[in-house]
């Protein structure tokens, strides 16, 4: 047991890139099958993968502030204000400064920083795996992050790979006791996305409960105290330090941004909305059959959980699994985009992972390849359609 009451795999020899490669190539040949699939699908379709990627949706917002800066919005002809104000700073940013040392545009500087945040992603999600299970369940963690339905996000300008990136290697410090990169590191998510608030969760939990724990059992000591508490402090400062800035900016006070959100028809309802939306599919028998498909796949989220929870995660992956999945679900906002928002929530995929890893590699690995075509193919008719909100 750690000090976080979990089972962890036994210490594995060398370097930390050497175990992490095998997981890191089979990421990066998924990813490679997803876009070479969108490439064919698109020209088919006469459309441009590149503009798919780079140029629709969340990721023009997110050029535009790189660009311009905030206090652009639009107004819609119901009254709703979109405002750039409700996207979190450090993608842009870092699209600013890459676009500033390179001499790629806005818009490719955002496929970059995606593409490098899509590696450490992986890698961070093979770490946290790694020391809880094994290596073999690291990679398999990895190819069933790469493969999700919805995983073509992944290759996007979008802040979805970044912020699972800082996500997942923040957990992976408090699972290893170097609290002050977690508490830096979950301030960085916190800037990158809203749902950052479920890293702070993790380590402020994480934290609490080791406190608690030496004041039981005086003799098992951790990390020095101070450096728990700093974590703690530093954690939440990014989120926080974006929220107020907004209010200022907005002359709305600390609850600005909520406003800004609600000009989106974003915000949380406990669930009210999504159960409404998926009542009103059983209204017809076509669209039915998707509201089942939608309670089922709800289902699976809560029993991969309670699986989670059974095989007795670290307590800071159930924390920030449960808190990234509730604000999913319960989010009012665009029922689309809500696969997308669940992207991050990798700690739901090690009960599978775990399955995968006592299969026959040969096995897992037909697997894993059947389901990467599919998320392919899937990936490819999704992005030239509606896709990601």
């Amino acid at each position: 047991m750690t000090d976080l009451e979990a089972p962890v795999a036994p210490p594995r020899a060398g370097p930390a890139w050497r175990r992490a490669a095998p997981a890191l190539l089979g990421y990066a040949a998924v990813r490679a099958l997803g876009l070479v699939t969108l490439a064919v699908w698109s020209a088919a379709r006469d459309k441009s993968p590149h503009q798919l990627l780079s140029a629709r949706w969340d990721s023009l917002w997110y050029t535009r502030v790189a660009e311009l800066g905030y206090g652009y919005e639009v107004r819609l002809p119901n009254g709703d204000v979109h405002s750039n104000l409700a996207f979190f700073p450090l993608l842009p940013w870092l699209e600013r400064a890459f676009a500033a040392v390179t001499p790629l545009s806005h818009a490719d500087a955002g496929l970059l920083v995606s593409a490098l945040a899509s590696l450490a992603a992986a890698w961070g999600i093979f770490a946290v795996a790694d020391h809880v299970y094994g290596s073999r369940a690291g990679i398999c963690a990895v190819l069933l992050w790469a493969v999700l339905p919805v995983g073509i996000v992944q290759s996007m300008a979008y802040s979805e790979s970044l912020f699972t990136a800082l996500a997942a290697w923040s957990l992976y410090a408090v699972l290893t006791g170097r609290w002050l990169t977690a508490g830096l590191l979950a301030s960085l998510a916190g800037l990158t996305r809203p749902v950052g608030a479920a890293v702070v969760a993790a380590v402020w939990v994480a934290a609490i409960a080791s406190f608690v724990r030496e004041r039981s059992a005086p003799a098992q000591t951790g990390a020095p105290r101070w450096r728990r508490a700093l974590a703690m402090l530093i954690a939440p400062l990014g989120a926080a330090g974006y929220v107020l800035w907004v209010g200022r900016h907005t002359d709305k006070g600390p609850l600005g941004y909520l406003d800004v959100q609600a000009g989106w028809r974003n915000g949380f309802d406990g669930g009210y909305a999504f159960a409404r939306f998926v009542a009103d599919k059983f209204t017809s028998f076509p669209s039915a059959l998707a509201g089942l498909a939608l309670i089922i796949g709800v289902g699976l989220l809560v029993r991969l959980y309670v699986i989670c929870v059974r095989q007795r995660q670290p307590l800071p992956l159930l924390v920030y699994a449960g808190v990234v999945t509730l604000l999913a679900l319960c989010a009012s906002s665009y029922f689309g985009s809500k696969p997308r928002l669940l992207l991050p929530a990798f700690p739901l995929l090690l009960p599978p992972a775990l399955a995968l890893a006592r299969l026959r590699t040969s096995r897992s690995a037909w697997v894993l390849g059947g389901v990467a075509a599919v998320s392919a193919v899937y990936g490819a008719f999704w992005l030239n359609g509606s896709g990601p909100p």
